[in-house]
């Protein structure tokens, strides 16, 4: 179902049925992520990166609490109690076991209580009159949240030591990709971000005009065959492919490669999810951080797209002279236009999903590996905080750099055209990849 525009008519029932399906495949991702470990597995810390799972678990329920029962449902707290602790700007990760956590049966039992009264609330609301409730935006928020705590879970299950806990099937075989390896994005205006995205997120708004010059992208992600390559022209060696700040970091903790990776012999392997595979030299790099993929750039003659690069060369339409909300169109995700939602457990080819192209011919823009872009993370012009600023507004600024595409670990309700997703230049645990750019004439 494509989402409706707030400038269009709401049908309040297809808002209830996208609100419906959107919460329930949300928490049935969390109930795959938090039964297929044993409750030691639940309440460890597996990195001082990431949270106990089971802190995720109830943290999920009591903001779905917060919004959507007491806020939008004017419901009396069930537990005020646990709003400190599972306020996630109150307690860094670090500290987060030390905290007087809910158990895994009470989170379960207080998460399915949760839900069991939103659906009730969801029956009965009206989904106009307020920004908060317009089109089901509430609803729409905390589904986004879940599936975005539903990646942080996974990329802790890729941290946790131990045997194989998930499955999933592999991507389908894809033909080796033999088309350009870069297109040339005209430049000119185009219009970024949204103001008619009904779900988008503040920090996607407003749309406005921006204007690129032309360049050249690559028309898929960096893989691990061309990633090996620079590490084997000693990459991690040679101090002027890389930024100060990052050659300073990956000298302080001896990083030599991707995360996980490591040399058995002539060739790399690589640990996923709990097995040990050698690196396959076709799919997108991932594991890397924005300082290994700024030095891979230099070190190729290139460099990392601009954030608004990047949203050109995937939503521009120059036929139609607009910007779409995917690449492929309109349409929202199938799965035929990329690798979403945790249905494999890692990349998928470079040069996959061809129907997922761009009209410029850009292929795997959405899905598979989020991309670092060169750009920091700042508001846009007209940007005001809604709900809350601590979503967005208080993480502007040089510190984070700006991702964007989503990966393979993110659910469609979480991810378009416009989504911006943002982290420190340091950070490996995240399905980071990227792909190069180079500054061009028509």
């Amino acid at each position: 179902m494509t989402n409706p525009s707030v400038d269009s008519p709401v049908d309040p029932e297809a808002v209830r049925e996208r609100a419906v399906t959107t919460l329930v495949t949300a928490r049935d991702r969390t109930t795959l992520l938090t039964s297929c470990v044993e409750d030691p597995d639940l309440t460890a810390q597996h990195s001082p990166l990431m949270s106990p799972l089971v802190w995720d678990l109830a943290h999920i329920g009591n903001q779905e609490e917060q919004w959507l029962l007491r806020t939008v449902g004017g419901q009396e707290a069930i537990r005020p109690e646990i709003d400190g602790i599972y306020d996630a700007f109150e307690h860094p990760r670090s500290e987060r076991p030390t905290l007087p956590l809910l158990s895994p049966a009470e989170s379960r039992r207080y998460a399915a209580e949760v839900r069991g009264r939103v659906l009730d609330v969801l029956e009965g609301a009206a989904l106009h009159g307020t920004r908060l409730t317009e089109a089901g935006f509430a609803f729409g928020m905390i589904a986004q949240h879940e599936q975005q705590h539903d990646e942080t879970m996974l990329i802790t299950h890729q941290l946790r030591k131990g045997p194989q806990a998930l499955t999933a099937p592999d991507p389908e075989p894809a033909p080796l990709f033999t088309g350009p390896a870069e297109v040339l994005v005209p430049g000119g205006p185009f219009t970024m971000g949204t103001s008619d995205e009904p779900w988008a997120l503040d920090n996607e708004r407003p749309a406005h005009r921006r204007e690129v010059e032309p360049f050249y992208i690559d028309t898929t992600p960096v893989t691990n065959a061309e990633y090996q390559a620079f590490i084997e022209d000693g990459g991690y060696d040679t101090e002027r492919w890389w930024a100060p700040a990052g050659w300073a970091h990956i000298r302080k903790h001896s990083i030599h490669a991707p995360l996980f990776w490591s040399r058995d012999g002539k060739q790399w392997l690589r640990r996923r999810f709990g097995v040990t595979e050698v690196v396959p030299p076709d799919e997108p790099v991932v594991h890397v951080c924005w300082y290994e993929a700024d030095a891979y750039a230099r070190w190729a003659g290139r460099r990392l797209p601009t954030e608004a690069e990047w949203e050109k060369a995937a939503r521009h339409d120059p036929a139609g002279g607009r910007s779409t909300r995917y690449p492929w169109g309109d349409a929202d995700p199938a799965p035929e236009h990329a690798n979403l939602g945790q249905r494999h457990l890692r990349p998928a080819p470079a040069g996959s999903y061809p129907q997922g192209e761009s009209p410029l011919g850009v292929r795997q823009l959405i899905g598979d590996v989020w991309e670092w872009t060169a750009s920091d993370f700042e508001p846009y012009p007209g940007f005001r905080a809604f709900p809350y600023k601590e979503y967005s507004e208080v993480f502007f600024g040089p510190d984070h750099k700006v991702l964007r595409g989503g990966s393979f670990a993110v659910d469609a309700v979480a991810c378009r055209g416009t989504f911006r997703n943002w982290d420190y230049p340091i950070r490996r645990q995240i399905f980071s990849g990227f792909r190069t750019a180079r500054s061009g004439a028509v």
